[in-house]
């Protein structure tokens, strides 16, 4: 079995290590911007999966400046873990959705923090505009920035059913654009989402390898309370995954993953107020062991079943 540092896959903890050479943790912020799912631009309900956080609901008090949100998500840090530098995460809605002369000043805040170094910045693929992608390309001569672009899903069927509101050549050009600027790529994608087949996953897979990425989210799908998801699920229109399948379809994915691409995450947190389903995710320390585990027993790792075009 290959292994990233004793994992059987290219581990987001290990580039840090190997990049940074130290430990480095994520400060979720919150830029105090919305997304054109929620202002009527698209829609007014976000996406159907999406919580009244918009994906940021560990991210910081918007009611804080940007320093103050780093100040206090580095001290909680520390006082858990032994931490030397941070990574600036604008995780709440669509961080690129704003003036590109806010966007420059809270980008700018952010970078110049001298614990921070890098930015990470997750948005949607039809929210980069030509200044936007500038000034990111010009932030990314200071310190690294990262593009994180949710795209949940290759298939227009499961698109539209979740609200996302863009299609799949609008990912496709964006990824271009960002690669012309030299600006690190990772995609968010989404496992379990409703009515798709084990074979629709690994093709979202498959395209994403030929994609010009660096990195991928592997995001358990997470019913939350209060969402339009959570309305399908009550009413019995599907099922969630049982941590066993949800562990076959993971190795699954990874083993069919290139190599070269980054995992940054297996499962994800779901905030425990609100998770309705699975509930056995929330263990998420014994849902890893158990993937490592799983591995090593298989003998898999990420990259098994990778052929390359």
């Amino acid at each position: 079995m290959k292994n990233w540092n004793g994992k059987p896959y290219h581990s987001f903890d290990s580039m840090l290590k190997e990049r940074f050479h130290g430990k480095v943790y994520k400060a979720a912020l919150n830029g105090g911007m919305t997304c054109p799912n929620r202002d009527g631009t698209l829609g007014s309900r976000g996406c159907i999966f999406c919580s009244a956080g918009g994906s940021g609901d560990f991210a910081g008090d918007r009611r804080d400046t940007i320093t103050q949100q780093i100040e206090k998500q580095t001290k909680s840090i520390r006082a858990k873990r032994n931490a030397d530098s941070f990574i600036a995460y604008f995780q709440a809605y669509t961080n690129t959705y704003a003036p590109v002369e806010y966007l420059r000043s809270v980008y700018t805040e952010a970078i110049s923090h001298p614990d921070v170094v890098a930015l990470s910045i997750g948005t949607r693929p039809d929210c980069l505009g030509e200044d936007v992608l500038n000034l990111l390309e010009e932030l990314n001569r200071i310190k690294p920035v990262w593009v994180e672009l949710g795209l949940q899903t290759i298939h227009e069927k499961t698109a539209r059913y979740i609200r996302r509101g863009y299609p799949l050549s609008c990912f496709d050009t964006a990824v271009k654009n960002l690669r012309e600027r030299n600006l690190e790529v990772i995609v968010h994608t989404i496992l379990g989402l409703p009515h798709e087949t084990q074979s629709d996953i690994l093709a979202t897979m498959n395209y994403l390898n030929r994609m010009d990425i660096q990195g991928i989210k592997l995001q358990l799908l997470h019913v939350l309370r209060g969402t339009d998801l959570a309305d399908d699920y009550l009413a019995g229109k599907f099922q969630v995954y049982s941590m066993e399948e949800y562990l076959d379809l993971l190795i699954d994915c990874l083993e069919h993953l290139s190599p070269e691409i980054v995992i940054h995450r297996l499962t994800g947190d779901g905030p425990k107020d609100l998770l309705l389903a699975p509930l056995w995710s929330s263990a998420k320390r014994t849902v890893l062991n158990t993937l490592h585990r799983e591995c090593k027993i298989r003998n898999s790792y990420q990259g098994k079943q990778y052929k390359e075009d």
